[in-house]
């Protein structure tokens, strides 16, 4: 008898911790989980259609189609080629306020075609390849928005729900142009998630960032009949690299500076009469890039003074830190920790585990665990983005969810088997669930928008944004 006195108890112990633990939701929310997953194989198959795409910048012609014909078939309004980007794209349902976005990139990696195995093997020798999981984020994004979307059409939500299809994220910065466009204007929130090793409301700002070109131009001669006839325009360049060099001992910890030579001669018999490279300057923020930027353009006259050389620099383009939101952080954290961990299969374990060796990595698996919310970091590691902008425009919140094992290179070719298999498919999945459930807080909610737009207001200031994009229409084709 008090034997089943004593294991009652710790039952009831038990449940009132799991309790505790698992939060009740309303109808809403469990409406859109209920929705991803009556989803997800349609979703999987979006996914994977986009990575064998395997389409880069500005040319994501087929993964824009097939997101736009998937909106359109779940009744979605599309607007197709905005902000003069013909893959960019806006697919709303709905009307009035509050409007709440929801980001959807789709753009590859040049160089990262590869299967969805464990070992380094293309899928086409040289191709592209999603190596940021960006065949996953589009599709997580519009799955989230199709669950609202059910919900505001079965009139148990009011509003509009909007998903942009944004491109050329990892070379152009295709939100600049939208934002130039004013599509973000009268949006109250917007929900961004990333393809990640680990899964968390994203509560971490970025690397502000500046790309520009510089070119050299010469005089071509013989190299070995009468080089005193030449200037050459590779020299300009050589010791230009050697100038931002010798500058990174100069620079503060936080700064990162990246090139990228295109062009520094055809032939070794010639003395080249031009030179060009792709040059990167980034900083926690845009203040210090911005001084960094303009010390590198400088110096592009010096080395073309000691070449004897002409030069240009071209502005291609430069995106905002990331305007961190903790209000809607901490919401999101609330639906992360009722979804609870991401769970994988024992054959899953084993791929991630082969990728960690693959890669150089310690075994240890996957992590999708759910940890507490993390403190604000005050200078962020990592990349940078153009949602950085988009959160100077407009209130953002962020998620991380798990599509590769834990330490796994990104931007490599590692990232790309995972993305065309079940442990991409799984983060994809858990993604939209997140997302659609924090979306419905936002249109329930009215106290947690004016939150998140004070603190919004807050952290920006007197900051009056400007984009760092040159005037006339996208670099398409370039």
């Amino acid at each position: 008898m008090n034997r089943c006195i004593t294991l009652s108890f710790i039952l009831l112990l038990s449940l009132n911790f799991y309790g505790q633990r698992k939060p009740k939701i309303n109808k809403n929310k469990k409406a859109v989980i209920a929705s991803v997953d009556s989803k997800s194989q349609v979703l999987t198959e979006l996914s994977d259609k986009i990575w064998s795409f395997e389409e880069v910048a500005f040319q994501e012609t087929q993964s824009s189609q097939v997101l736009a014909d998937y909106a359109t078939s779940q009744g979605f309004t599309v607007k197709k080629g905005v902000a003069e980007i013909p893959t960019a794209i806006v697919a709303e349902y709905g009307s009035g306020r509050p409007i709440i976005g929801i980001l959807g990139e789709f753009d590859a990696l040049p160089g990262l075609s590869q299967k969805a195995v464990p070992t380094k093997e293309p899928r086409n020798e040289g191709g592209a390849g999603h190596g940021c999981g960006h065949n996953l984020f589009g599709v997580a994004s519009l799955g989230a928005a199709v669950a609202i979307k059910e919900l505001i059409e079965a009139g148990q939500l009011k509003g509009t729900v909007r998903f942009y299809g944004t491109p050329a994220e990892e070379k152009y910065f295709g939100k600049l142009w939208m934002i130039r466009s004013g599509l973000f204007d009268d949006v109250d929130v917007v929900m961004d998630w990333h393809p990640g090793a680990e899964t968390e409301a994203d509560v971490q700002s970025s690397l502000a960032l500046v790309d520009f070109m510089v070119e050299f131009y010469g005089q071509a001669a013989h190299a070995a009949g009468d080089p005193w006839n030449g200037r050459s325009a590779s020299d300009a360049l050589e010791l230009y690299t050697s100038g931002i060099n010798f500058l990174r001992e100069h620079v503060k910890p936080t700064v990162r500076i990246h090139y990228h030579i295109q062009d520094a001669g055809k032939v070794v018999n010639v003395v080249p009469d031009y030179s060009r490279l792709w040059v990167r300057v980034r900083d926690t923020k845009r203040d210090g890039m911005k001084k960094v930027w303009k010390q590198v353009e400088k110096m592009a006259e010096g080395a073309a003074i000691m070449a004897n050389v002409d030069y240009k620099i071209s502005l291609i383009s430069g995106v905002h830190e990331v305007l961190v939101n903790r209000a809607g952080g901490a919401r999101l954290q609330k639906n992360l920790e009722y979804l609870g961990d991401i769970t994988y299969t024992p054959e899953e374990e084993i791929f991630a585990k082969k990728i960690q060796e693959a890669t150089g990595k310690e075994q240890v698996g996957l992590d999708a665990k759910i940890n507490p919310l993390k403190d604000t970091k005050e200078n962020p590691g990592g990349g940078s983005t153009d949602v950085g902008d988009v959160s100077f425009v407009v209130p953002v919140v962020r998620l991380s969810a798990t599509t590769a094992p834990k330490d796994t290179p990104w931007h490599s070719w590692a990232v790309v088997a995972c993305g065309g298999m079940s442990i991409g498919h799984k983060g994809m999945l858990y993604a939209a669930k997140a997302l659609s459930m924090t979306m419905v807080d936002l249109f329930e909610d009215n106290r947690l928008r004016e939150e998140i737009r004070k603190e919004f207001l807050e952290r920006k200031g007197d900051y009056v944004y400007k984009g760092i994009v040159p005037e006339g229409p996208p670099p398409i084709g370039n």
